[in-house]
């Protein structure tokens, strides 16, 4: 029963993401006059349909993404309310509404949490845990400030500098008594895990503060922001070759997960559900073809040159970038697979 629970939940939370992301869309598409011919949940064959005026409603059988149709998005249209008819801030709208619902559910989301503290974390130094950290020069009462060249703003940044780090050497910048101090090379060490995954612990623990109406609102914008900018980084940090494929999951590896918080409690779950839908409306902008911020690039380019791309070279490059993303996401769910063995 556990597991059939898991397994529901995990569905539900993605259900719930997608109609989030494409409820954007649609709602943009529908407010700017376009003819939204479908919106569609999940992919594959249709399990269930019903057409409302001009947009037909359907729920497909695999829940692994879903659709907004509007006319004339990937062809010409004769149609005045098509997409490639209308203005295009109403376009460029359109593009970014999807990555937007996602983003404000994971504010919201983190809000809920934040309200759900009786106190929130600082980034000054509480207690030093471990040997290595105590030997080194970091001091009880250093407000961290940057690890590893990256500006902290919150606990949450000090957390995802370190775990990225590949040596577990840190450069670490504070204030100390009102100065601020580098202290370079702190070696918190490293242990490699059965599955070659790279386990640094900080070595230290933070402090915490009392939680105020304003303090709440700013730590929750500072969080948000922390999980925007940790997207990006790990974006970069595969391009670079710092993570590999091998630390990526996919829609089998998210969904374990998903499952498991939700036999952790209601915070859990709500925490991984407020990381997922940043992450996904974060990675929704990058601007890789197929995804919305490819076809945001595209529209930021004919707003430069002042007319579109031809739609016959924007239909290759998208259906390329199409490809290469099922590519990657076959190689990422069979990694997950292969870690239940």
């Amino acid at each position: 029963m556990s597991v059939v629970f898991q397994v529901i939940v995990a569905i539900l939370v993605f259900g719930l993401l997608i109609f989030v992301h494409e409820l954007g869309h649609f709602t943009v598409g529908k407010l700017s006059g376009m003819r939204v011919n479908e919106f569609a949940l999940g992919m594959g064959p249709v399990l269930w349909s019903r057409t409302r005026g001009e947009t037909k409603y359907s729920l497909r059988a695999l829940p692994i993404g879903g659709y907004v149709s509007v006319e004339g998005e990937d062809e010409d249209s004769s149609d005045p309310r098509a997409y490639c008819n209308v203005r295009l801030w109403k376009r460029i709208l359109f593009v970014c509404a999807g990555a937007a619902m996602n983003l404000l559910l994971g504010f919201v989301i983190l809000s809920v949490l934040v309200s759900m503290r009786t106190s929130l974390p600082t980034t000054i130094i509480y207690e030093l845990r471990s040997p290595q950290a105590a030997a080194s020069e970091l001091r009880v009462g250093d407000e961290v400030i940057s690890v590893n060249g990256h500006r902290v703003f919150t606990s949450n940044d000090i957390s995802f500098s370190i775990v990225s780090d590949k040596d577990g050497i840190i450069d670490f910048v504070v204030i100390r008594d009102g100065r601020k101090v580098s202290v370079p090379g702190v070696n918190l060490g490293m242990t490699i895990m059965e599955d070659g995954t790279r386990v640094v612990d900080p070595g230290f623990v933070v402090d915490i503060t009392p939680k105020t109406f304003w303090g709440s609102a700013r730590y929750a914008v500072l969080w948000m922001f922390s999980i925007i900018r940790q997207v990006w980084l790990s974006f970069i940090n595969l391009i670079t070759g710092n993570f590999t494929l091998a630390e990526l999951s996919g829609p089998v590896g998210v969904s374990t997960v998903i499952g498991q918080a939700s036999t952790a409690g209601l915070k859990t779950l709500l925490l991984l559900v407020g990381f997922i839908t940043v992450n996904i409306g974060v990675f929704n902008l990058l601007p890789i073809p197929a995804l919305d911020g490819g076809r945001l690039l595209f529209l930021l380019i004919e707003l430069v040159i002042r007319r579109p791309v031809n739609q016959k070279y924007e239909s290759v490059i998208h259906a390329a970038g199409f490809i290469l993303l099922m590519g990657l996401m076959l190689v990422v769910t069979f990694n997950d697979i292969l870690r239940f063995f």
